[in-house]
């Protein structure tokens, strides 16, 4: 209902389209244009990637403003026309007063040149035609300033006027017009800036995460992944895909044997870069064996801040199944974790073996053998770690001393000065 009270010119009605400006808009509703060369604009833009309903609108508004300068330039030919128009009437003035002029210039002659008058002829004439010019040109100062009808060139001048203020009018609003423009386009400079930021800020948090999270996750598959090529197996990063019932438990699965033919088992590694406590622990190597339909686990901690709380020790076998080590965050491809990772894969295969009815008593004996040298491996690494806490505390010690005996032989030195001010007073 409110649409219809607004003011409408219905601009053109076409069987096949119609045209109406509402204010400030146009709307075009089923029109047809026939123009080879529109179209092909139209088509070479959206081949640029601009959108034809664009393309048409800034057609529009460009071919706006050219008609708007084609009923400029026929202002100009009005003005010319009035002008051409009243310079004739202004030459019948000119003519007339001219005419009267003449008139009066004869006469003078006559009155002049008469039986009784003397003087040099050359003289009077020249005297005559100053007075004459003059008489021209202050009638036509009178006449060009007369207002009304009087001024032959009044309806010019008011015409002219009435244009100039006219287009000084429509460039005002241009310019307003532009001014709103450049205001929204500031306005949307400062909406895109401020998004921009909020995208690097969001871009730099995200990346802070992944430092924190998934990067040391990516470090860890990529030193599996090597250790798997140079064993002939085969390494896959799953911790984004849904595994058996659509749990995203177990970050990277090893096939063991899988880079030279068919798989023997499966080892999965659910990575850690914070501490657990053991259920919590316990429950992601257990989804991880479930959802990934792997033999053994392996949870894999950022440092020995990370070993999962509640009496869990790092090396150590749990339900013939699980294991925990340490890795460094920033350079996990130590020996730790290719231990670790030979160690299951040996475990997996003798369950294999073993579950094939084959003699495997050797290895077996190697299992044992490996089992215990992990054990020395766990009991070296606390002890080097025992020894690095005693080195720190006695570099500690020894900086302490350094210190206390710095400040004794600064008490020592300022006594020695003391004395010396106070024999040399003496003396």
């Amino acid at each position: 209902m409110e649409a219809s009270e607004k003011p409408q010119l219905p601009l053109d009605h076409r069987p096949d389209g119609t045209v109406r400006a509402l204010e400030d808009r146009l709307v075009i509703e089923r029109l047809e244009v026939s123009d080879a060369g529109a179209a092909r604009v139209v088509r070479d833009q959206k081949a640029e990637g601009r959108e034809p309903a664009e393309t048409v609108t800034r057609a529009i508004e460009i071919g706006a403003r050219v008609i708007e300068s084609e009923g400029t330039a026929a202002n100009v030919d009005f003005v010319n026309s009035q002008f051409e128009r009243h310079m004739g009437s202004l030459a019948q003035e000119l003519s007339k007063a001219l005419e009267s002029g003449s008139e009066e210039l004869a006469e003078q002659i006559a009155t002049s040149f008469g039986a009784d008058r003397s003087g040099s002829v050359q003289q009077q004439i020249r005297e005559m035609l100053i007075k004459a010019n003059e008489h021209q040109r202050t009638e036509m100062v009178r006449l060009f300033n007369a207002e009304g009808g009087a001024n032959p060139l009044s309806d010019f001048k008011a015409s002219v006027t009435a244009k100039v203020a006219e287009s000084a009018e429509r460039s005002e609003r241009q310019a307003e017009a532009l001014r709103d423009q450049v205001g929204k386009l500031h306005a949307e400079i400062a909406r895109l800036t401020e998004r921009r930021e909020g995208e690097e800020a969001l871009a730099e948090a995200e990346e802070a995460g992944t430092r924190k999270g998934r990067s040391f996750e990516e470090r860890v598959h990529l030193a599996i992944e090597r250790v798997a090529e140079a064993r002939g197996d085969c390494a896959h990063a799953v911790g984004d895909v849904p595994g058996t019932g659509g749990s995203k438990k177990g970050d990277s699965v090893v096939e063991i044997g899988g880079g030279e033919g068919s798989a023997l088992g499966r080892i999965v590694f659910e990575i850690k870069d914070s501490q657990l406590n053991k259920p919590k622990a316990w429950s992601e190597m257990n989804g991880a064996l479930q959802a990934r339909d792997a033999d053994y686990a392996i949870l894999v901690v950022a440092g020995d801040e990370a070993i999962p709380t509640g009496g869990v020790e790092e090396m150590h076998e749990y339900q013939g199944n699980k294991l925990i080590v340490s890795v460094d965050p920033e350079e996990p491809d130590g020996r730790a974790l290719e231990l670790a990772y030979r160690y299951a894969s040996l475990r997996v295969r003798v369950a294999r073996e073993a579950a094939a009815g084959v003699d495997a008593a050797a290895v077996r004996t190697a299992s044992s053998e490996a089992r215990d040298a992990i054990a020395n491996f766990k009991a070296v690494k606390s002890a080097l770690t025992t020894a690095t806490r005693q080195v720190e505390r006695a570099q500690t010690g020894i900086e302490d001393i350094e210190l206390a005996v710095i400040e004794r032989l600064d008490r020592i030195e300022d006594a020695i000065e003391d004395a010396e001010a106070v024999q040399a007073e003496d003396d």
